[in-house]
């Protein structure tokens, strides 16, 4: 294996640059969670009750098969195919008149949006010093979570104006110009590794068997995802019924309130290179059980859904920003890192979309709490049983 440095090197302040491309790229993938009922209505009865797991599904496929490629081909070029193919599935996806075609085209926005961003983090963890990373990744969360947060909000506003078609028809159109602009804005650069893609793939698993650290924070990362996936996959269908009535536009207002967890992601990336990880991702998670509580709560009372929203929020951001610092100082191989981390992560978080719709039609919100709480008091249990060393 031969490793190839860069002719250049790219600008610190080419971050904020990356972390505004991530924001805009995973919101793609988002924007259908406050719109499921709406969908559904449209297409034909629960035709998007599985929509959130697909994109997931898509997403883990993009992280095993196309995210290792940002180690071995230059990125700009592969990022501008990417987000054309992102580009294409959200066109597609206003088009969409069978469940069938709105499911495939769900699934390929979760594989492109996937392997842009997973692309663009270990790109901008390549820019900091060991001892600037996590504020660099700090960078990069605040705005691909805000893009998270502030999707529901917009695809509800848009929605409840022009309807749900016309939102993912313009979110089209902004991916194809975020993928004029990273061409002409990110500088040519070589491959980091003069490497053939199958030794890259077989590298990439020889990494997730020998690490124990990174397997340990894959685990962490899947348990805390699976978390968030089982509110987010169930909250609009609950917001819908009685006693709230919600529609799309209250809906993605309420989403709005999760916003402060992105805030946070900043100072916790310096945070983490100061103090260390292992005690902040402890209290991220027990943050994050706790919130389960108030959010049982929040099943006839706003004040506390609010709460509860605004805590697992900021816990499951501040355990994913804190994983990716520890895991991202392992080596120098980040697209092999992120492969397998964001892997581990998304499948988590499959299983937590998956979960969360049959737990709430079994048992109501009272079960759907219960799950979320139970896969973040799982996460806890790996912070306790090892040292932080490989």
């Amino acid at each position: 294996m031969t490793t190839v440095r860069p002719a250049r090197t790219v600008p610190r302040r080419t971050v904020p640059l990356l972390a505004t491309a991530y924001g805009l790229t995973i919101a793609n993938l988002y924007y259908c969670q406050p719109l499921l009922p709406e969908m559904s209505r449209s297409v034909g009865p629960h035709a998007a009750d599985h929509l959130v797991a697909v994109g997931q599904l898509g997403y883990a496929l993009a992280l095993i098969l196309v995210v290792p490629l940002g180690d071995i081909v230059p990125r700009r070029p592969l990022l501008a195919v990417l987000l054309c193919a992102d580009a294409a599935a959200l066109a597609l996806t206003a088009a969409a008149r069978t469940t069938g075609l709105l499911l495939a085209a769900g699934a390929l926005i979760g594989l492109t949006a996937a392997a842009v961003v997973n692309t663009l983090i270990p790109y901008a963890a390549a820019l900091a010093g060991p001892d600037e990373r996590g504020g660099a990744i700090g960078t990069m969360l605040t705005g691909g979570l805000t893009g998270v947060l502030l999707s529901r909000t917009v695809a509800g506003l848009v929605s409840q104006v022009a309807g749900w078609r016309a939102l993912f028809a313009v979110a089209a159109v902004v991916t194809l110009l975020l993928a004029v602009i990273l061409l002409r804005t990110m500088p040519p650069a070589p491959p980091d590794l003069a490497l053939p893609y199958r030794a890259q793939l077989r590298a990439t698993i020889r990494l997730a068997a020998t690490h124990r650290l990174l397997r340990r924070r894959a685990l962490v990362g899947a348990c805390s995802f699976a978390a968030f996936g089982v509110f987010w996959s169930t909250i609009a269908f609950h917001l819908n019924e009685p006693p709230y009535r919600y529609g799309p536009a209250q809906i993605g207002w309420l989403a709005l309130v999760g916003a402060a967890g992105a805030v946070a992601a900043r100072p916790l990336g310096r945070a983490a290179d100061r103090v260390g990880a292992v005690r902040l991702t402890r209290a991220a998670l027990a943050l994050g059980t706790v919130s389960f509580a108030a959010l049982w709560a929040g099943g006839h009372h706003l004040a506390w859904l609010a709460i509860g929203l605004l805590a697992v929020n900021t816990a499951v951001n501040a355990t994913h920003l804190l994983n990716m610092t520890v895991v991202y100082g392992i080596n120098d191989a980040r697209a092999r890192l992120a492969s397998v981390y964001m892997t581990g992560y998304t499948l988590g978080g499959v299983a937590g979309a998956a979960a969360g719709p049959f737990a709430y039609a079994v048992g109501g919100w009272t079960a759907t709490c219960l799950l979320g709480a139970a896969f973040l008091a799982v996460a806890l249990v790996p912070t306790f049983t090892r040292t932080e060393h490989p």
